[in-house]
């Protein structure tokens, strides 16, 4: 059994950053370092004042200490984990650029006056979890203990359990057509005969190496990712 820091250490670094992020967020709202209403998702703060800090600080606010807040936080280290060293293995950088997609796609999607939050953590879970049932779609997992259900179908299964138990619709939602996209263009138009338009920048692989994050198989070439077909045939279980 490793300790908890042995277990720490061992994360892979983005999923290991951005949950970090995520609970100090949290730790330091619960012991009054701050105010949320500074890190929300204002376009009117952002563009009339220059509070172009809301632009990022609103990913990592995923609420107060509660059991949603651990449910969250322990998503971002089981499925975040299980695809930076599975199908992202070796691709930091392509994990990184899938991370900046998506908040960059939930900010765009935002600014539709009916999509409108304050705070996109959840849906930035949410888009990691939908990515995660569409590379392992088949993976068994027991809903509570009661039911057992593929992967394919848990986003939409958390989501209506979320709307049950009286959370908003719209972060999960969010989420999920954000992931929806990404997984549209990097894997589903390729199998169509398309082109993949949506490559890993030069400068992220270039960030990713003066940090000293990860590893890449190839700086210069995108992977075949065409085999992340929904229901390909890989098949995990989850206890």
């Amino acid at each position: 059994m490793s300790s908890p820091a042995e277990f720490y250490n061992s994360l892979p670094p983005i999923t290991k950053a951005y949950g970090t992020l995520c609970l100090l967020a949290t730790t330091a709202y619960q012991i009054g370092l701050y105010n949320p209403v500074y890190f929300a998702l204002d376009y009117r703060l952002v563009f009339l004042r220059f509070q172009v800090w809301r632009l990022f600080t609103n990913f990592f606010f995923l609420g107060n200490f509660s059991i949603n807040f651990g449910i969250r936080l322990l998503m971002i280290i089981r499925y975040g984990v299980q695809l930076e060293n599975g199908p992202f293995e070796r691709r930091t950088a392509d994990f990184l650029w899938m991370m900046v997609f998506g908040g960059l796609s939930l900010l765009v999607l935002t600014a539709i006056p009916l999509l409108r939050s304050y705070f996109l953590g959840v849906s930035l879970v949410f888009m990691l979890l939908y990515v995660w049932s569409r590379e392992f779609p088949n993976a068994q997992i027991n809903i509570y203990g009661l039911v057992t259900l593929k992967a394919f179908y848990l986003p939409w299964t958390m989501l209506a359990l979320d709307v049950i138990f009286g959370s908003p619709l719209a972060p999960d939602l969010l989420g999920i057509i954000a992931g929806h996209l990404y997984y549209f263009l990097t894997v589903l138009h390729p199998l169509a005969g398309g082109k993949n338009i949506l490559k890993t920048p030069l400068w992220v692989h270039k960030l990713v190496a003066r940090w000293g994050l990860g590893s890449q198989r190839n700086t210069n070439a995108q992977p075949d990712r065409t085999t992340g077909v929904a229901f390909r045939g890989r098949s995990h279980r989850l206890n």
